[in-house]
């Protein structure tokens, strides 16, 4: 699995003038799924992208996750991060998961992330 991870003050995202994901303060993850790329792979980018600290904390450090922030993660599935062009101009996306693979683990991995958020939550805000 391929992830670029940009931290945002609020995301959107349209496909045909329909808002089909939204989000306020959080992250916004580009995801690409490789073919040999399992649920333990997703479960563990889940992990590491949902602890990175790289939100401030009152002294201006780097030093809070998305989960410390009470942030969102918007999931946008990019398959073109596999594009690989050391080989003439044309990219080659051999290694890139076949759609129904990729959908698979895109959904798993959107799943993962909102059980990192609810197990985040104090228990008292559950329900």
């Amino acid at each position: 699995m391929r992830a670029v991870v940009q931290r945002v003050s609020r995301a959107k995202v349209t496909v045909n003038e329909q808002t089909r994901g939204e989000i306020g303060l959080g992250l916004l993850v580009l995801l690409a799924v490789g073919h040999e790329d399992t649920e333990r792979d997703a479960t563990y980018l889940a992990e590491k992208i949902s602890g990175l600290r790289i939100f401030e904390d009152q002294d201006g450090k780097m030093n809070r996750s998305v989960q410390d922030v009470g942030g969102s993660v918007l999931a946008v599935s990019q398959f073109t991060l596999y594009g690989d062009v050391r080989r003439g101009k044309r990219p080659s996306f051999d290694a890139a998961a076949s759609p129904d693979h990729a959908r698979q683990l895109y959904e798993f991995l959107s799943s993962a992330f909102r059980r990192q958020a609810y197990a985040a939550k104090p228990a008292a805000s559950r329900k």
